[in-house]
């Protein structure tokens, strides 16, 4: 990436995307549902999964929000590798796009770590590829779609993941797509261990990646318990966050890139709260490093998940009231 990233439409160059303790550009939610029950393939629509609609969407609006993830599986959206796309859940994409509008972007999020059913994808695989030119070739006339290319690979060495990725980019190009384009690493995209492991980290496998569009980011993500897995209620500390950004902030810093925390989540535990505060505090001090945020997670269907922030009875929960004070939307009103 050169340090002009172009943003076209929705931004400017990666020295501008917010200047110290500004909210970012992008500030937003996880809608989780529409990938569930990946072990029912394809599932029935309505019953083992859904697609996030305004009611799900309205209260993250009404906060100030303006970027939604929205997770699925690329089972259902292609059944066979190589194949067309299902034309009904296609369907479905689009009516989540189109309901979900008044979000300045959303994302596109393949939710399959790296594998289709199941198998993990080898470094010459061409089948994501396949899949991302197709979603390219639909969605290119829509700048506000960004996409995600996959949730969190693992097991999957780093430089085998990033020719996997840069072919992936290359296709969504070669399609004459110009939308934003995320770009994960292996290890579960871990923000933490970006940098650990010397040739095998995602910091030396990464090193002078480069987009033919010029419009991309890091896709990160981060949790704050104790293995930064995001299974446990109890944070590993009030600064843990921005302990485990600051080795990757600084290594996008010095390759002029920009990342984005596609997920991290907290309970309602005062220690996690406090850690919640102080990361986002920390990416808006550093916002020439950081586009934007989508938390982990809203969605209908999480019931009592201790990170969930979908209301319930109306009422917010904790965590909302430590994101709202670095909503890009909320600050512009």
């Amino acid at each position: 990436m050169t340090a002009a990233l172009a943003l076209g439409a929705v931004g400017g160059s990666a020295g501008a995307q917010g200047a110290a303790g500004a909210p970012l550009r992008y500030t937003g939610v996880n809608l989780s549902s529409a990938e569930y029950n990946a072990d029912k393939l394809p599932g029935e629509a309505g019953k083992d999964y859904v697609y996030p609609g305004t009611g799900t969407a309205a209260p993250f609006l009404a906060a100030g929000m303006n970027a939604v993830r929205v997770p699925v599986l690329w089972e259902r959206l292609q059944p066979q590798p190589m194949g067309p796309l299902d034309p009904a859940e296609l369907g479905r994409l689009d009516t989540a796009v189109r309901e979900l509008g008044a979000f300045q972007l959303f994302v596109i999020d393949i939710h399959n770590y790296a594998r289709y059913r199941g198998k993990l994808l080898a470094a010459d695989d061409r089948s994501l590829t396949d899949l991302w030119h197709r979603l390219a070739e639909h969605y290119r006339g829509n700048d506000r779609v960004a996409f995600g290319l996959m949730n969190e690979p693992h097991d999957i060495s780093a430089l085998d993941w990033r020719a996997i990725a840069e072919r992936s980019v290359a296709a969504i190009r070669s399609a004459g797509a110009r939308n934003l384009v995320l770009v994960p690493g292996t290890s579960w995209s871990g923000g933490h261990s970006w940098t650990i492991g010397n040739e095998g980290s995602n910091a030396a496998a990464f090193a002078g990646f480069r987009d033919p569009g010029n419009r991309f980011a890091f896709d990160i993500h981060q949790y704050l318990d104790a293995d930064s897995s995001g299974t446990k209620k109890e944070c590993a500390g009030a600064k843990v966050g921005r302990e485990r950004l600051a080795a990757v902030t600084a290594w996008m810093r010095r390759e002029h890139a920009v990342g984005w925390l596609g997920e991290f989540g907290a309970s309602s535990e005062p220690t996690c709260l406090a850690a919640l505060g102080d990361m986002l505090q920390y990416m808006q001090s550093n916002g020439d490093a950081w586009l934007g945020w989508t938390y982990w997670a809203g969605g209908d269907w999480w019931g009592s998940y201790p990170l969930s922030i979908q209301p319930e009875g109306g009422r917010d929960k904790p965590q909302m009231g430590v994101l709202k004070r670095y909503l890009k939307g909320a600050a512009a009103r």
